[in-house]
């Protein structure tokens, strides 16, 4: 670290810069921005971008109804101030005594997943000790206060306690360039470089999102779909509007005489299950003796407006079901679904049902709800107001863009997704890091219009899919009850879009045998887990009572990744074994390479 100038606390080796120094520098960043700003206005006034609606998100009420509330309670209220002055107060004399040369214990303590304050000025200097615990207390007493209102419906306190958290977390002192002390060091050691560059990426990702944020969280160039991610070899053997239907190369000489048919939501690509080799759920797959089949969602644009939540069924995995069929001859499967293609394969499912076709013999469900009583923090985008604004939206364009379903999911955990890119890009003035995960995460898609209508009001908000004959699919009413598929259902404890304790619901609502599994971490790293990384545990339990910490009291924890476990029940389901299957030498000839057209098409 370049040397700075000026007081240095007691027991620490970290330096407050020298304000001379520091003023010349946020000169010279004044200088070097002014024309980049120009230049980023004049393009804004010339592409007539405007400002958004001032309530987009429907905020206002809620916190309207929130603080009325909280008003009427005012002895509560003042309790809840003068305990934060206490803790303040404690915090003054504490910090007194570190400056004095003394030890003193923290008021308080991040937590320890906190990446915030991993930097040791934040522990070690006694000024950033004190912002940091300052605005630890702060949080701390404004969630708390918020969540102990009393009287506000479910919906109201959730969606007011999710956007103070998004204040909270947006306030942090590791935000702002005078709080954080990283950031300070790199501003003198460079002379204020890295915020000339952090403009510089502000502006680029300003560019790119034609007038709205869109942080750039990985190297882009870094990573090519077919190349060095979605690389397993296979060919596509099928098309039509709505998806292609690939086929992999078998690496063994004899397969499953069942094929597997994987479905993956359609809001991100297929290639979560094939990022690379060494974490490619598609290529253990096929190692372990089995033909899969994968459905390759298509880019919608305004053309497929009008295509339905019905239309991806027969379109999507019915299809897929006769394609696979010509192309090895068996009429049955096992099936996949992940997320929200599961809850299309539980869809499916209930209307084969009801039609008498039993070609799924096996289904597994990755993160998949059904029931959506308990739909987790995604719930506070879902109400009437911000489903209107949302449907003007997409009756616009025919879609909505896949950049408005990925801020919502980045917002469910900002700190990770948000503002660590923020003080990276634009702060350190650091380029991000290539990374396949974050490239798959960017790579969303769009969704039309009146597929995601149908798929929001009728799932999330009227909960009608766990309702016998709620919904109906090419004029069936469909019921989950009637599904007798064996199920196996995997879901991940620290799930922040489908929460597991939602998606055991689904072990109370089908007829037939059912294997759930807990895994350990989240909606992706709980899932994307190969056996090779050692990594995580995961939780088994033959009981299936009506409650999930029933099941998780009594589960069996064990070690390392479930796709052995989930291997070993599909091998139950097999079929048997028949000579291996290469892509295109069946009845469907091969139309092209994997990983195909399709997923080629990506929105920057």
């Amino acid at each position: 670290m370049a040397e700075t100038h000026g007081a240095e606390t007691q027991g620490s080796d970290v330096k407050f810069p020298d304000p001379v120094e520091l003023s010349r520098a946020m000169a010279r960043i004044a200088e070097h921005s002014q024309h980049l700003v120009s230049e980023f206005l004049a393009r804004q006034v010339h592409d007539g971008n405007h400002a958004p609606s001032t309530d987009p998100l429907n905020i206002g009420h809620a916190f309207i109804e929130m603080t009325t509330r909280m008003m009427a309670d005012p002895v509560k209220l003042m309790q809840a101030q003068m305990s934060l002055w206490q803790d303040y107060m404690t915090l003054w004399q504490r910090t007194t005594q570190r400056f004095l040369g003394q030890e003193a214990d923290p008021v308080i303590l991040p937590a320890k997943d906190d990446r915030r304050f991993k930097d040791s000025a934040w522990d070690e200097n006694t000024l950033f000790d004190f912002i940091k615990q300052s605005y630890l207390l702060t949080a701390r007493f404004m969630q708390s206060s918020v969540r102990g209102v009393d009287g506000l419906d479910d919906k109201t306190a959730m969606k007011v306690d999710f956007y103070t958290r998004q204040f909270v977390d947006a306030m942090a002192p590791s935000n702002f360039v005078m709080t954080n002390p990283e950031v300070l060091r790199a501003t003198m050691e460079s002379g204020g470089e890295n915020l000339v560059k952090g403009l510089e990426h502000l502006l680029d990702d300003l560019e790119r999102g034609k007038g709205q944020l869109s942080i750039r969280m990985t190297d882009y160039d870094a990573f090519q779909v077919g190349r060095n991610i979605a690389s397993t070899p296979g060919k596509v053997v099928y098309q039509n509007d709505l998806m292609q239907l690939i086929q992999y190369s078998p690496t063994t000489e004899q397969v499953l005489r069942r094929p597997l048919l994987i479905v993956p939501p359609w809001i991100n690509k297929y290639y979560i299950l094939d990022l690379r080799a060494k974490n490619s759920f598609i290529k253990w797959a096929v190692d372990q003796g089995i033909t899969v089949f994968m459905v390759s969602w298509v880019n919608p644009d305004e053309e497929l407006a009008a295509k339905s939540f019905e239309d991806y069924m027969v379109e999507g995995p019915l299809a897929a079901l006769d394609q696979i069929q010509l192309a090895t001859g068996e009429a049955e499967v096992n099936a996949i679904g992940y997320c929200l293609g599961g809850t299309l394969l539980a869809s499916t499912l209930a209307y084969m049902a009801a039609k008498g076709d039993e070609r799924i013999t096996s289904a597994t469900f990755f993160t998949t709800m059904t029931d959506f009583s308990e739909a987790g923090e995604l719930s506070v985008f879902i109400d009437e107001e911000q489903l209107q604004m949302l449907e003007e939206k997409m009756n616009e364009k025919g879609y909505l863009d896949g950049s408005t379903m990925a801020t919502s999911f980045n917002m469910l955990r900002a700190n990770d997704l948000i503002w660590s890119f923020v003080v990276n890009n634009y702060l350190l003035g650091k380029d991000p890091f290539p990374f396949d995960l974050l490239y798959w995460n960017s790579d969303s898609t769009r969704m039309p219009a009146r597929m995601h209508s149908f798929y929001l009001r009728n799932m999330y908000q009227k909960n009608l899919l766990i309702q016998p004959g709620g919904i109906s699919l090419k004029g069936e009413p469909i019921d989950l009850r009637k599904i007798k598929t064996p199920v196996f259902m995997l879901s991940t404890r620290e799930d922040h879009i489908a929460p597991w304790k939602s998606t055991y619901a689904g072990t109370q609502t089908f007829s037939g045998p059912i294997k759930f599994v807990l895994s350990a971490s989240g909606h992706i790293a709980g899932v994307v887990n190969p056996p090779a990384a050692e990594k995580y545990c995961y939780w088994t339990n033959a009981k299936l009572p009506k409650a999930p910490d029933d099941w998780l009291a009594t589960a069996k924890q064990n070690p390392g990744s479930w796709w052995p476990e989930w291997q070993r029940w599909l091998s139950k389901h097999g079929g048997g074994k028949v000579a291996a299957r290469v892509p295109g030498a069946g009845g469907l000839p091969a139309i092209e390479d994997a990983p195909g057209s399709y997923v080629a098409v990506r929105i920057t």
